[in-house]
């Protein structure tokens, strides 16, 4: 009887066990927190049909679109969310994914206000596009305190002001993004000092006024755009026979400079 009861007990722990695995959900991977924290983001988006699948009796790492959790710590690390009807501001409350590497939020032209500070609670995001949206204010300086940043994208939206110098001391930044807004005054002298490789800077389609700053010439970008703007001076230290550029678009602006000094190579270029 008693080796009946103890076969009983080993064929229910195989069958619970094998149950887990083939249903994800039951063992309840995703973090308690993590869960409460992106509830409280989909009710501050206004339960949006784009989240529907964000329920509270289902688990968040293996039911729940847009959002993807660590194979190891079962943490949130990435919420991606590319078009839909998400409305209102970017509540405080994604500054409580601790584990986050990547923001997205994509094509949301009900998606206003400004970008707000509880973003630098981060610590670890690598990823921050907010792209194609409706926000509004400045570009904060307090992006600059991200410091795992690799690429930072604010393109299509109407933020506004000048462009914080802070930016260029982002240690593992490779990618800036800022074109196809109202940002205004000159590109902060810094900007030479990227220390990313192959650096891609779109500025574009902004009203920046002043002149190019000279220190760009002390970075090899792999691309840059700075078109569309009002931007003046002499952009020849961009050029060398030492640049591994493979775009420079300069075009619409209110440059003059001596072409007969511009030294390429490989690099397209578009000044007109």
């Amino acid at each position: 009887m008693e080796i009946t009861k103890i076969l009983f007990s080993i064929f229910s722990l195989t069958l619970l066990v094998i149950s887990t695995l083939l249903h994800p959900s039951l063992s309840k991977v995703c973090n308690p927190n993590d869960k409460k924290v992106l509830l409280q983001i989909k009710h501050a988006f206004n339960d949006p049909y784009t989240l529907i699948s964000w329920k509270p009796d289902t688990d968040c790492c293996t039911d729940w679109y847009s959002v993807t959790c660590d194979d190891k710590t079962h943490r949130i690390n990435s919420l991606t969310v590319f078009s839909g009807s998400i409305s209102g501001q970017i509540p405080p409350q994604v500054g409580d994914l601790p584990y986050l590497e990547t923001l997205e939020l994509h094509k949301q032209p009900e998606l206003v206000g400004p970008i707000p500070q509880a973003i630098t609670k981060l610590k670890k995001l690598k990823y921050l596009r907010l792209t194609w949206n409706n926000l509004s204010g400045p570009v904060p300086d307090f992006l600059g305190h991200l410091n795992n940043l690799v690429s930072l994208e604010l393109s299509f939206n109407n933020l506004s002001g000048q462009i914080p110098a802070s930016l260029s001391k982002l240690p593992l930044l490779n990618s800036l993004q800022l074109d196809r807004n109202k940002l205004t005054g000159p590109i902060p002298d810094s900007f030479g000092e990227f220390r990313g490789d192959y650096f891609y800077l779109v500025l574009s389609h902004n009203q920046l006024s002043g002149k190019l700053p000279a220190s760009l010439g002390k970075k090899d970008f792999n691309y840059i755009d700075v078109s569309r703007n009002k931007l003046e001076g002499d952009a020849s230290p961009l050029f060398g026979v030492n640049k591994t550029a493979r775009v420079v678009d300069l075009s619409r602006n209110l440059l003059e400079f001596d072409l007969s000094k511009v030294e390429f190579r490989r690099a397209w270029c578009r000044w007109i």
